[in-house]
């Protein structure tokens, strides 16, 4: 249980938090410190993040800010979250996201911000952020669909297939689950074969033209859900999330 680092030229990472790994606060902090560790080796040329289980990722445990008094665990998951998403973002060479399951909500938001995203048949993506009294990672959702149906997916919590996301072009390749860790590992030794430096250097310029500050985008939708807090429809809707309303 908890993220796992297997260094080499192609380092892989793996989210471990059964069952649906939803990452508790101290697991997206966790998480953020591994990619970084990955992009400060020298060695590492390509980075995998993957997952076990029974899919990608579910998002924030939302049990753990219903059973923490006060705000701590809600203002330590934003964080949390903003560290993660930010680390594959920055980190230093290409990452591959190999996506199985589910990719909910905090996991739209690791991979969005990652180079190429290599996806299981079984593959669903979505935001239930409203269902649950929060917003955030549109700004990551924007970068995988269209802009209007971003705006349905938040609005109704609908869900796409990794099927949709390869028409749309922003899935590399759908394969059968069994086969995802290969096909993610396939392509990212084809990148790892070349230059190093140069690869960094792409890195680097890709992330400088990038239309959108896909970090201070997301804080500021942050602030909305902070405000939703406040008003006390965020809580609302968590406790009703928990209690399977």
């Amino acid at each position: 249980m908890g993220v796992h680092l297997r260094s080499g030229a192609v380092t892989e990472v793996t989210i471990d938090f059964p069952p649906v790994n939803a990452l508790p606060s101290a697991g997206w902090l966790q998480l953020a410190e591994a990619l970084t560790a990955a992009g400060a080796d020298a060695d590492t040329r390509v980075v995998v993040l993957a997952a076990e289980g029974r899919g990608f990722c579910a998002g924030v445990d939302i049990k753990e800010m219903q059973r923490t008094p006060g705000h701590e665990a809600l203002l330590a998951a934003n964080r949390g979250c903003a560290a993660a998403f930010a680390a594959v973002y920055e980190c230093p060479v290409p990452v591959i996201a190999a996506v199985h399951g589910f990719c909910l909500g905090g996991g739209i938001g690791l991979a969005g911000n990652a180079d190429l995203i290599v996806a299981a048949e079984d593959a669903v993506f979505g935001l239930p952020e409203v269902d649950r009294g929060a917003l955030g990672a549109a700004t990551h959702l924007s970068r995988l669909v269209p802009a209007p149906l971003m705006r349905t997916m938040v609005y109704t919590c609908r869900t796409v297939s990794a099927h949709d996301l390869h028409r749309f072009g922003t899935v590399l390749s759908v394969v059968p689950t069994t086969e995802l860790r290969k096909a993610a590992r396939e392509v990212a030794e084809e990148i790892a074969a070349k230059d190093p430096v140069v690869i960094r250097r792409a890195k680097e310029s890709l992330n400088g033209i990038d239309p959108i500050d896909v970090k201070r985008s997301y804080r500021f939708e942050q602030g909305f859900t902070f405000e939703l807090n406040l008003s006390g429809a965020g809580d609302h809707a968590r406790q009703r999330f928990v209690e399977g309303r």
